[in-house]
């Protein structure tokens, strides 16, 4: 989104990947201009207090548009990541139609025209996401699209997703896989232990994950092809992806922060909104997985933003649909139960740089790749030259989060009412200002 204004954030801290230091952030004609001490400008947008970091980037947003506008929009959702420090967000693939076509993937390009945050496509793997014969990569590739992913169902024939990952590897792009092995999956509608045994429902177990997440390592070993696993939700898994990373295999994967906050306890009250695919683990797999956060090791936390209308919602458990309206909220709920933040230290005991680095220059390595440092391309680091892409954060502020106050369609969430520290004052996209003072300006 180009820009011509000129303006400077004040008062403020600068985090990103190179650390913590005061500074004020000059913007010129969407570039970063300066960093440093005593900046000025004729328009000076008051960040005193605050903390700018690299825009938040998330891998894993669903769109509802096409085909479930009455749930969500691409403009609703932009709006809501915008609120929520997003300054990208991809699009799932799942929307009716599947994006599996270069007319599909031009046609989110032109819904997302003049969107309050950069709206990218990723597009499935197979055509319709049936698992049965591999979409255009090449010509998908070439108009941009980086992640490929059957959303929602992954791919279980061994053959053709072997054939994915040499094609990928060609072509430079991500594989992502929704590890889950739906003949174990069947049935279930929550995490199979303790839990789903006492509240009489179908259990998910882990090992319909974990089964996953071991053959496709084996493929990207095999293959050399770079891969993504979606929402891992499991101790074993995120185990097994930190062993194939530390061997060299370009592997990744990403966490729901609905994971890192919630265990399969909390559905205990049948409360449809706590239901998730993957679903809500173990108390042990939730400590797990947020001490993979706070060691530095996750490589994005994703909002896993899955609007749902009313109706598909508010119905008994085993027949609600899975996920939540979370692009908005994401970043808020970290802050609040995960980090040590400016208060002094919380239970998890999350450092704030391990959570902004997993919700913004991580997951932009993977959407992006590797490019030359010190280029406009450079992201995670907030220098002259780079592109204005930006949050700011004011920790202090406090809240209760209301779901009908909420910029997206869908008010599904199981953090309503919940109180918050930790706000964005900011988003400036491209340089920019998509939100000012906490008010979206589209």
């Amino acid at each position: 989104m180009a820009d011509l204004h000129t303006f400077v954030l004040k008062g403020a801290s600068v985090l990103d990947a190179s650390g913590r230091r005061s500074a004020d952030v000059l913007v010129r004609d969407g570039f970063v201009a300066a960093v440093g001490e005593g900046l000025d400008a004729p328009r000076v947008l008051d960040a005193a207090g605050c903390i700018i970091t690299p825009g938040l980037v998330d891998l894993n947003a669903g769109l509802g548009e096409p085909g479930a506008e009455e749930a969500e929009t691409v403009h609703s959702a932009a709006r809501a990541a915008a609120l929520g420090g997003y300054t990208t967000i991809v699009g799932r693939a799942d929307t009716d139609p599947v994006v599996d076509s270069a007319a599909s993937v031009r046609e989110l390009r032109a819904l997302a025209e003049g969107a309050a945050c950069r709206v990218l496509p990723s597009a499935s793997i197979t055509v319709g996401a049936r698992g049965e014969r591999l979409t255009p990569m090449a010509e998908l590739a070439a108009l941009g699209v980086r992640l490929f992913a059957d959303d929602g169902v992954g791919i279980h024939d061994a053959r053709l997703l072997r054939r994915a990952f040499e094609y990928a590897a060609g072509l430079g792009v991500v594989i992502c896989q929704f590890a889950q092995e739906p003949s174990l999956a069947a049935g279930g509608h929550l995490h199979e232990g303790p839990w789903s045994a006492r509240l009489g429902i179908g259990g998910i177990p882990a090992e319909a994950e974990e089964v996953v997440v071991m053959r496709d390592l084996a493929l990207a070993r095999l293959t050399g092809a770079q891969l993504h696993f979606r929402t891992l939700s499991t101790a074993a898994s995120l185990a097994m992806v930190h062993s194939a990373r530390r061997r060299g295999l370009p592997v990744t994967a990403e966490v729901a922060m609905a994971n890192l906050l919630l265990v399969d306890e909390d559905c205990a009250g049948f409360d449809p909104a706590t239901k998730f695919r993957p679903p809500l683990r173990s108390a042990e797999d939730r400590r797990a997985l947020v001490g993979r956060l706070a060691a530095g090791e996750l490589d994005a936390v994703v909002s896993a933003h899955t609007p749902h209308s009313v109706q598909d919602k508010e119905v008994p458990f085993d027949e609600a649909a899975p996920g939540a309206s979370m692009l908005q909220w994401t970043l808020a709920l970290g802050l609040s139960e995960l980090t040590l933040g400016e208060g002094g230290p919380q239970a998890n005991a999350v450092g704030l740089a391990e959570l902004i680095g997993a919700l913004s220059w991580k997951p932009a390595s993977i959407l992006h790749g590797t490019v030359p440092a010190g280029t406009a391309l450079t992201y995670g680091v907030i220098e002259s030259g780079a592109a204005a892409d930006l949050a700011v954060i004011d920790p202090t502020a406090t809240w209760i989060l209301d779901p009908a106050a909420g910029a997206s369609r869908s008010r599904t969430t199981p953090f309503a009412g919940r109180s918050l520290r930790g706000r964005v004052r900011h988003t400036i996209v491209g340089g920019e200002p998509m939100v000012l003072d906490g008010v979206a300006q589209r």
